[in-house]
């Protein structure tokens, strides 16, 4: 499993894209990889043939973790993922035991593969594993679908969509137990292993990006300290800027002009002011990033992607709609790269464009902040004079990781954004 971007530890094999047995050429991509919420590919490091595909669809391992071995040809044995390749001899189609593997490749670790009990004849992934004994499923009544027959955890996901795990788990109380043992017996399963579905309820799978997405979300509030902080703000002079060069913009640049990019301004503007906020904790010391690299969460359909917009303080208010609107139409597209999701400082989020009024967004770890902007709404407000006026107002929700951030920093560093999003009108900011 190569390292596919920064501060990326393990993946997921989605998909294997190529066959045992199966000759390959150089950089054809041989499987898909789920790391980060996005896919990728992994290219094969030189022509060759597949020997043996190492890991199972759906398991999650290690960079650096062997994961498939390929005959480069003259004897050379390349394994996928390290790059490395050593002079050994042909290898058997299916793989040995660990123990009879090359010397040349037993510096490179394989999958972990859980041995399960006499007679059961196959070895199951520790996801796999995982979900039987969640939901005491005997694995000898499954057929598996991977690789040799092996069961993977879709197959495993199938079998209690269709009401296998459920009757499992159904066992009948016995007799002799009172009402107290009964009712504990009862909700035992679900006590253990979470819900169950019932007749006629729907069971999604988790596929790969979702449970990525879970992963990473539980990880965040697990190892940050979140505080959260607001701020309102009157953008009534940048509404009457975006209405006003709206259609010019549209005419010149061929797309429609944002709220996103004046609000990715005025932040990078103040993170300028304020670098801690675009740091990170790295255990006995605080890294302040020096590049300022804001990541956009952006909502798809089946899921939420956060691709980065680089060095986004040397981008003009125009560069940043083009950064951002082609970013958001390759992750709705399924198209990012690891490279657009890698290296963000400082996340913002476009709450506002659903509606949303108020928010307190989990942080997008291990970075310190997250700053949603909420939806504009128009609504009656005292002025300086104390005359009363209808202004468009918008809420700043700032969560903040409180081992690195404290409210002093973080509501200067909030009063800078607003200053900025309040100082936008017509004839007072220029697009380019």
């Amino acid at each position: 499993m190569p390292q596919l971007g920064e501060s990326v530890t393990e993946g997921t094999i989605g998909r294997w894209l190529v066959k045992q047995g199966e000759r390959v050429k150089k950089y054809q991509p041989i499987a898909e990889v789920i790391t980060d919420k996005v896919n990728a590919e992994i290219p094969a490091p030189a022509d060759g043939l597949i020997v043996r595909l190492e890991t199972a669809e759906g398991l999650t391992v290690k960079v650096g973790t062997l994961i498939a071995v390929m005959d480069a040809g003259d004897g050379a044995v390349a394994a996928s993922g390290g790059g490395a390749a050593a002079a050994v001899g042909p290898a058997p189609a299916v793989g040995p035991a660990p123990a009879a593997r090359p010397a040349a490749l037993a510096g490179a670790v394989s999958a972990t593969l859980v041995q399960p009990g006499e007679g059961d004849g196959g070895r199951y992934s520790p996801a796999v594993m995982r979900l039987a004994q969640e939901h005491k499923i005997d694995l000898a009544r499954l057929a598996g679908s991977g690789l040799g027959g092996r069961i993977t955890r879709k197959d495993v996901e199938r079998f209690i969509a269709s009401g296998g795990a459920v009757a499992e788990a159904a066992a009948p109380v016995p007799a002799a137990a009172d009402c107290v043992a009964g009712m504990v017996a009862a909700v035992a399963p679900e006590a253990v292993s979470g819900p169950q579905p019932l007749g006629g309820d729907q069971v999604i799978p988790v596929d790969a990006v979702r449970r990525r997405i879970a992963e990473k979300m539980v990880q965040s509030k697990r190892e940050t300290p979140h505080a959260w902080t607001m701020l309102q703000v009157d953008v009534t002079g940048l509404v009457k800027l975006k209405e006003a060069m709206g259609e010019e913009f549209r005419r010149r640049e061929g797309l429609g002009l944002s709220f996103v990019p004046f609000f990715i301004k005025a932040t990078v503007e103040a993170l300028k002011e304020y670098p801690i906020m675009g740091s990170q904790w790295a255990g006995d010391q605080i890294i302040i990033r020096k590049e300022i690299n804001i990541s956009v969460a952006v909502a798809t359909e089946t899921a939420l992607a956060v691709p980065v917009i680089k060095n986004a303080d040397r981008l003009s208010i125009a560069g940043l709609n083009h950064a951002m609107a082609e970013l958001a139409g390759k992750a709705r597209a399924g198209k990012l790269s690891l490279d657009d999701i890698s290296g963000g400082t400082f996340t913002v989020n476009n709450t506002g464009a659903f509606g949303s009024y108020l928010s307190a967004p989990i942080i997008n770890y291990p970075q310190a902040a997250i700053l949603s902007f909420e939806a504009i709404t128009k609504m009656p407000v005292v002025l300086e004079n104390d005359a009363i006026a209808i202004r468009s107002m918008m809420n700043l929700c700032l969560s903040l990781d409180h081992r690195i951030l404290d409210g002093l920093v973080c509501g200067r560093f909030l009063q800078a954004v607003k200053a900025r999003l309040q100082s936008y009108g017509p004839g007072m900011v220029s697009l380019y």
